[in-house]
């Protein structure tokens, strides 16, 4: 089957978001504010949140009549992109997913009421995964959830339960729920675990949307994962190339040797092609069929790029690379918490296999 695609390119407004995201995490998440908010209890700054939410990032994809700047989902990458570069902590994802699933599978009543309040700062989250850690619709037991990213500040959770033997979701108040935080390998984010509490009629999503929603959530999932890890196969392979330039052994720069030369050629271009692919999945994402496979290939070569880049930049460093105060830790497990999430890129290599054969 022939696939004729549209030429590949930053539009205008995607061009302008990138350069304001990156100017704005650049300065607000240096290294050492990373590292401090690891700390912090709920991994990010409340502060900094407020002023992205009035930049108007967290309305992007939601339309103009719930209070949303009405642009395009692939007008997220930009930012997404960014904050991958610089490491920045946010509940940009979680809240962008509970946004699109309101959109795609909300009641009319659950829009009004939490689609302005997402686009100005409200945080959400989904929960999916349970502890058998199945996407299987007919696995769900909802019982007890895990991996609820940023659900400590969040205002609504939306999960799957089982309701009069189907799998529905629901949209639930964060006061009715009892979080236990978990501890994950990525210490820069936050995640819980929790029992599902008594839910009302009122709190569920139309039973025939529910499909649609849960496939919106992981193509969202996928494309802003990617941006995100895109941007820190980038950052890694910077920081990499600086230590390179400046460590000598037997009184010569270490970036002049070849077996550490060729392997940081080999990261960088692998963080190109990861940018490449992503923009590619950025302009196809909304095309039914060429919008999966675009963006499963993003998202399982983003993964590999950064992993590469890490990999060799903790062997780079020597013994310092193997402890805690060296930076490529911290891109190392945050593509290890990813692979976690919403496929490794071998489980998107499986599923790209099945589409385009």
């Amino acid at each position: 089957m022939t696939r004729h695609l549209a030429r590949i390119a930053l539009t205008e407004m995607q061009a302008e978001l990138r350069d304001q995201a990156m100017r704005f995490c650049a300065d607000k998440s240096p290294i050492s504010r990373v590292r401090a908010l690891i700390q912090d209890e709920h991994g990010f700054d409340l502060a900094v949140w407020t002023e992205m939410a009035e930049l108007g990032w967290m309305g992007i994809a939601i339309p103009e009549a719930q209070g949303g700047l009405g642009l395009e989902l692939a007008d997220l990458v930009p930012v997404a992109e960014a904050m991958g570069k610089h490491l920045m902590s946010s509940p940009f994802l979680s809240t962008n997913l509970a946004a699109q699933a309101i959109l795609t599978g909300g009641t009319d009543a659950q829009k009004a009421e939490w689609l302005s309040k997402l686009a100005s700062g409200t945080i959400a989250t989904v929960a999916l995964f349970e502890p058998s850690g199945a996407w299987d619709l007919d696995a769900v037991e909802g019982k007890t959830k895990t991996f609820a990213m940023d659900l400590g500040a969040a205002e609504i959770v939306i999960t799957t339960v089982r309701h009069e033997g189907e799998t529905r979701l629901a949209l639930i108040p964060r006061k009715r729920i009892e979080a236990r935080r978990e501890t994950i390998i990525d210490e820069t984010k936050r995640s819980y675990a929790f029992d599902v509490p008594r839910f009302d009629d009122s709190d569920l999503m139309p039973a025939d949307l529910t499909v649609a929603t849960l496939e919106r959530i992981e193509l969202v999932a996928n494309l802003l994962q990617a941006a995100e890890l895109s941007g820190a196969a980038a950052a890694c392979v910077d920081y990499t190339v600086d230590y390179l330039k400046t460590r000598k052994q037997f009184g010569k720069l270490i970036g002049a040797y070849q077996a550490l030369k060729h392997p940081t050629v080999d990261a960088f271009l692998d963080a190109e092609n990861a940018r490449s692919l992503l923009y590619a999945a950025a302009t196809h994402c909304e095309k039914q069929g060429d919008g999966e496979i675009a963006v499963r290939m993003a998202n399982a070569k983003a993964e590999g790029a950064l992993s590469y880049a890490a990999d060799r930049s903790i062997q780079f460093h020597g013994g310092f690379g193997f402890t805690y105060d060296c930076d490529a830790q911290l891109y190392r497990r945050k593509a290890m918490f990813a692979a976690s999430q919403f496929g490794d890129a071998a489980f998107h290599r499986a599923r790209l296999a099945e589409l385009l054969l």
